[in-house]
């Protein structure tokens, strides 16, 4: 009975516009850390916009969370609300962690590794942002959501490939007598990882309420 009432109740609509911004802030930040990976004298220029982007995110984020507790009927289950959109967060608040390590180490130079993982970033930030707004239309956009959530896996797997990868190469060049350089571009390379990471776990929340929704 609750269902069938849910159903026929008006819906607010303001989260997908919600999603939709929080989703482009973070491909913009994802675009700013590809340039901040080039390395050079644009480093800090990079940083700060990443920095700016992180705040705005921030603050949709408690847009949404405000919404949640005002709004009676919301398009699906308020805990996938939530999660989604904390999820997504999570991303670029896990890009600005990776600028605070570069900047307290001042690195000016990155690794092919790092910059190729910098480019996955952007492409999975990119999906995201094409994904989010179709769960205006959940049912009707079932199976590309669900392509959605494998594309970002196959990015995520090329990820960790190039997290080993660079973890090789640094070993290689700088374990033996540069040990600092070692941890250091390790940290970074950990970050960029986790950045990934955190785009799978948006896949999954969007996965799992189309499941629970179609």
């Amino acid at each position: 009975m609750l269902g069938w009432f849910r159903a026929l109740m008006p819906k607010d609509d303001r989260f997908f516009e919600l999603f939709a911004r929080h989703s482009q802030t973070v491909v913009a930040a994802a675009v700013a850390l590809e340039g901040l990976l080039r390395g050079g004298e644009s480093v800090q220029e990079y940083a700060r916009e990443i920095i700016a982007r992180e705040q705005e995110a921030d603050e949709i984020t408690r847009e949404v969370l405000l919404a949640i507790r005002r709004t009676f009927i919301t398009p699906f289950d308020r805990s996938d609300i939530q999660d989604l959109i904390q999820s997504m967060d999570d991303a670029i608040d896990e890009m600005n962690k990776t600028v605070k390590a570069i900047d307290l180490f001042e690195v000016r130079r990155f690794s092919s590794s790092m910059r190729e993982m910098g480019s996955t970033i952007v492409v999975v930030a990119r999906l995201t942002a094409e994904a989010i707004p179709l769960l205006r239309a959940v049912g009707t956009h079932a199976a590309r959501l669900g392509r959605f959530a494998e594309e970002v896996m196959r990015v995520e797997d090329r990820a960790d490939e190039l997290h080993n990868l660079g973890l090789k190469a640094l070993f290689r060049e700088e374990g033996a007598t540069n040990a600092m350089a070692y941890i250091v571009g390790s940290e970074i390379l950990g970050h960029l990882e986790k950045v990934v990471d955190r785009f799978e776990e948006v896949a999954k929340k969007v996965n799992s309420i189309v499941v629970e929704n179609v």
